[in-house]
């Protein structure tokens, strides 16, 4: 008799979350009877997954942040750990979150289990140790950007790319006009994107700045239009919080519950906090202002380690300069107002984006939950037999 396929996964954040989801589904459709817990979201919890803590308690980003939050993240570590161990789980896959996840994997793997691990750590931007490393964490990595896997597999580690899941879901032409009908935005407006951020550091760090930017954009540009989606009630209060204490909120900007696709539709130019949402917008072929803030601390030492001469994921997968990337000190509202003003009065510059734009929607095409439950299935089939044994 073979044994329960149980699969635990831990994911992290939003994003992981909604990768988690895909994948449960994809794995389900192979797996009818494979069960599913860990630590998920409520897109993972919708599909079937019993989660073990709230995910927000792992969404805990930059360096002081983490120290801040380690003794309640090693607690809830270990007891993941004992409850893998204890439910004598056929697979762990870690989604992102790798500074929880690879430790983690690492302690399940020398106990005999097999471990997988979807997203790479940033290795090639800090941290190129890890590279060789990795293979003592995982017995397989999936990787979401096409480089990735060609640089793991030089090094010894068993690794498939499968292709990043936004590109399966953003078409290659945003509807700019549907979108703005949509949300009520005038046909022939100049309108930008504002996208602050999803957690509540990012707003903190960065929402002040762009409103400012925003008012230095419209007193030079008075028929631009401005709309923001904000993930949860939590991130609009602390944005409207923000317009009131920048004496703002006579700018015509819409706020809205999600809606970043539309958004992204709809605009000319979007103000993005670096992070995934840059890569969105590039998917939905939109000129972009890339900016970020961390606390002072947090800079000194990412400037230390990180190796890489662009920060934001478009410029980065595409090898270069594609979009303006303004920094920590670099990221005031002039700068940002000047470079969004000036991508709004070159539509030869955004159509040139536009283009590159495309070419990187189709390298990143391929059907990502399907290829990576493809590639875990061997795992899995090979962990039972052994069990059954």
């Amino acid at each position: 008799m073979s044994a329960p396929v149980r699969i635990a996964l831990v994911a992290g954040e939003a994003s992981g979350d909604l990768l988690g989801s895909r994948l449960i589904e994809a794995l389900r459709r192979r797996l009818p009877e494979a069960e599913f817990c860990g630590i998920g979201g409520p897109r993972m919890i919708a599909a079937g997954f019993e989660s073990w803590f709230p995910q927000e308690r792992l969404a805990v980003r930059g360096f002081v942040e983490v120290v801040r939050h380690l003794r309640g993240l090693l607690a809830i570590r270990a007891e993941v750990l004992r409850r893998v161990r204890a439910q004598r789980a056929t697979l762990f896959i870690g989604i992102d979150s790798p500074e929880f996840n690879l430790g983690l994997a690492r302690k399940l793997k020398r106990a005999g289990l097999t471990t997988a691990h979807l997203v790479s750590p940033q290795v090639w931007a800090w941290r190129r140790s890890r590279i060789r490393r990795m293979k003592d964490y995982v017995s397989h990595l999936l990787v979401l950007f096409p480089f990735e896997e060609a640089l793991y597999r030089g090094a010894g580690v068993d690794v498939t790319f499968v292709g990043h899941p936004l590109a399966d879901e953003i078409p290659e032409n945003a509807d700019r006009e549907a979108a703005r009908e949509q949300l009520r935005l005038p046909a022939h407006a100049p309108v930008v994107a504002v996208l602050p951020g999803s957690r509540q550091s990012e707003l903190d760090m960065m929402s002040g700045t762009f409103i400012e930017a925003a008012k230095l954009l419209h007193a030079r540009l008075p028929s631009v239009r401005f709309v923001v989606p904000l993930v949860t009630r939590e991130t609009r209060d602390l944005f409207e919080a923000a317009l009131y204490r920048h004496e703002a909120r006579e700018l015509p900007m819409a706020l809205l519950f999600g809606h970043s696709r539309e958004a992204l539709a709809a605009c000319d130019v979007a103000l993005a906090t670096s992070g995934t949402v840059t890569l969105e917008a590039a998917l939905t072929r939109r000129a972009m202002v890339i900016a970020y803030r961390v606390t002072p601390f947090s800079y000194l030492i990412a400037k230390r380690l990180i190796r890489v001469p662009h920060v934001g994921l478009p410029n980065i997968l595409c090898g270069e300069a594609v979009v303006p990337e303004f920094m920590q000190y670099e990221a005031t509202p002039e700068n940002l107002a000047q470079a969004v003003g000036n991508m709004l009065a070159d539509a030869p510059l955004r159509r040139s984006i536009e283009e590159r734009f495309l070419r990187l929607h189709a390298e990143l095409r391929r059907d990502s939950a399907e290829c990576t439950a493809d590639a875990l299935l061997p795992l899995v089939h090979g962990t039972s037999s052994r069990a059954a044994r």
